[in-house]
């Protein structure tokens, strides 16, 4: 089972849950969060690039007492620039010139594309046992997430919840009260790019509507701007998740698009 984040702020649990969260602190992404012994964890912080476009600015890793950082193009084990391919006790870090991988003995793999994307496998005896943005592996959605209790939360709480606390952080919440807008004006082009003949493999093994919402969503949020930021991050998540869970993307990018 994956958890990812992409794009315009959008995440997707391992529950299925899709929902955007437009944080610019530094996130629990996922970690173990069994009470005795927790093997991992995994925090984001993102931030606006030259562009105005949200972009993951470093991913910090803990694995038992080994800390693994990463920026575009760096990464840093213990206080250490190390060289990729890099191992050490059950730890694998790959990379090239678009994505760092990050594979771990005890069940977990880690994809990012130094950009805007991050894509977190876990072996499914986390099940329950994860929380963070990615939710708590339990199967359900939305229970636990965004219900807990007699309680419900929208996307915006349920994020600034993974917020860590830091002394000297400068960052703002996200306001709560501010609704996303509907955007069904751009469903059209949406449905059409995602329901090309190059993902016909993929209209089974995906949930496409969510992926249609989320694409209408960037839409909406880039106000009439066509660069490849707003129109392809979703539609390139589509891909990463159409050939992870075994289908075969055919090739979508042309010379004029993305």
């Amino acid at each position: 089972y994956v958890c990812s984040t992409w794009g315009n702020n959008h995440f997707k649990t391992f529950d299925g849950d899709i929902y955007q969260f437009p944080g610019v602190c530094e996130y629990n992404f996922v970690s173990d969060c069994r009470e005795a012994y927790k093997e991992f964890s995994v925090h984001i912080q993102r931030a606006l690039n030259s562009d105005g476009h949200p972009e993951i600015q470093y991913i910090l890793m803990r694995v038992k007492d080994m800390r693994v950082y990463l920026k575009p193009n760096l990464i840093v084990v213990d206080g250490r620039i190390v060289k990729t391919p890099y191992y050490s006790s059950g730890i694998l870090i790959e990379s090239d010139e678009i994505y760092t991988k990050i594979s771990a003995k005890f069940g977990m793999a880690l994809m990012w594309n130094q950009q805007d994307a991050l894509m977190v496998e876990l072996d499914n005896k986390f099940n329950n046992h994860t929380c963070g943005l990615c939710g708590d592996y339990n199967g359900i959605p939305i229970y636990n997430e965004f219900i807990n209790g007699d309680a419900s939360y929208n996307s915006i709480t349920y994020g600034n919840l993974q917020k860590i606390s830091k002394p000297s952080a400068k960052c703002e919440d996200p306001d709560e009260t501010q609704a996303l807008p509907s955007c069904n004006e751009h469903r059209d082009e949406c449905q059409r790019l995602l329901t090309s003949p190059a993902f016909a493999d993929c209209r089974l093994r995906l949930n496409l509507e969510m992926y249609i919402q989320a694409c209408m969503q960037d839409k909406c949020a880039c106000n009439g701007k066509e660069d490849s930021f707003c129109l392809c991050s979703t539609i390139s998540e589509y891909s990463r998740q159409c050939s992870h869970a075994g289908g075969r993307p055919g090739e979508w990018r042309t010379q004029n698009f993305c």
